[in-house]
């Protein structure tokens, strides 16, 4: 589908003005699950650098296993290419922020294909792995997901299907759904460990309540993380455009 940059005027939403340099990357996100458990704040914290403070909400940190495809991968003014530009991620994340901007933070990111995930590592410098992903979906609107990691190290795998189960709304500000998916920027660190925020922007989510069944779930457990015993909130979106503004580096 085409990527329309239209939306890149619509920022009413926004918690932040948009930074005032241009753009320059951009993504189109698919069939995207988020399945989010909650965490001990204290569990996480040797995982995540002390430059970001650990984000709450209802009392809890929040660990998110994000299953989706991604399209449109292109920089700003180059076009999609069928095969550079389209192919299915995973990430595992969690919630932080640096002064007053709530983001993302990744423990992990798999994708499928090979130059994405060099170019990634070392621009912006994200902790991603190469692996084997397959992606179906029936009539239904399920989602079937597969994803083992090629890289060598911890295994981390994925085994599950989902589908949207509830009507579309809009995640109003206060409530978790909001805290979970309005972020617009992600944290990490540079080469030589210096934090970094990378601002994003992307029309208000839509989501819908989401069912899953997961026969195998590893990749918590590969970034040295369990996940508690207790069913996942569910969320599903149809498709999510975004683009992306170069790191800069947080004094």
């Amino acid at each position: 589908m085409r990527f329309d940059s239209s939306f890149i005027t619509d920022v009413a939403h926004r918690p932040w003005p948009l930074p005032p340099r241009p753009w320059v990357m951009k993504q189109s996100w698919h069939d995207l699950l988020f399945a989010h458990w909650p965490i001990d704040r204290a569990s996480i914290a040797a995982l995540v650098p002390r430059d970001f403070e650990i984000d709450v909400c209802e009392g809890s940190a929040w660990i998110g296993v994000v299953p989706f495809e991604m399209r449109n991968v292109a920089p700003r003014g180059v076009p999609a290419l069928p095969w550079l530009s389209a192919f299915p991620e995973l990430n595992v994340r969690t919630y932080v922020r640096a002064g007053d901007k709530p983001g993302v933070y990744f423990f992990s990111l798999d994708a499928a294909n090979p130059v994405a995930v060099h170019v990634a590592r070392r621009w912006p410098r994200l902790p991603y792995f190469h692996a084997s992903m397959q992606v179906e979906r029936a009539p239904d609107a399920t989602v079937s997901y597969r994803s083992r990691r090629r890289d060598a190290g911890r295994p981390a795998e994925l085994v599950a299907s989902y589908r949207p189960a509830g009507a579309s709304f809009s995640p109003q500000p206060g409530t978790l759904e909001y805290f979970l998916t309005e972020r617009y920027c992600l944290y990490g660190r540079d080469r030589h460990a210096r934090p970094y925020r990378l601002e994003i922007h992307h029309p208000a989510w839509t989501l819908q309540i989401a069912t899953a069944e997961f026969q195998r779930n590893s990749m918590a457990d590969a970034a040295g993380l369990t996940l508690p015993a207790v069913a996942p909130l569910l969320h599903f979106a149809t498709r999510q455009d975004m683009v992306g503004w170069a790191p800069q580096r947080l004094e």
